[in-house]
């Protein structure tokens, strides 16, 4: 059974920092881009930010670039989000994705239609 499980959400106030995790099971995690999407309440899920497993490579919005950073430990099978700098309108349901190949990295942030997806974790950011 695949699985994608998201932690690390909570209430920080603004300009702090929190780290999300998101662990793969189920998949063949070498062989998949990762990605982090997040939907306010009543505004459209938007790309945050994705990383190719096998190279590296990553793609930000502008929205996040410079604050948010992504990365992966293969060995664990997860992909970590941290982000500093954290702004009221950073406040959404965080959600990690994964979809084989590198199509999100060549599409982001217009890209929504990965194989697989994780419940989603709380970020809360007060001002």
């Amino acid at each position: 059974e695949v699985q994608l499980v998201e932690s690390g959400g909570g209430l920080v106030q603004a300009g702090g920092s929190l780290r999300l995790s998101c662990a793969g099971s189920g998949f063949s995690f070498d062989d998949y881009a990762i990605a982090w999407f997040r939907q306010a309440p009543g505004q459209e899920r938007e790309g945050v930010s994705c990383i190719s497993v096998s190279d590296g490579s990553t793609q930000y919005a502008d929205s996040v670039k410079g604050r948010f950073t992504i990365s992966s430990d293969n060995a664990k099978n997860t992909v970590y989000l941290q982000m500093n700098g954290l702004k009221p309108e950073d406040t959404a349901v965080y959600y990690c994705a994964a979809d084989p190949g590198k199509v999100i990295l060549a599409t982001f942030p217009y890209y929504f239609g990965m194989d697989y997806w994780g419940k989603g974790t709380l970020v809360t950011v007060s001002s």
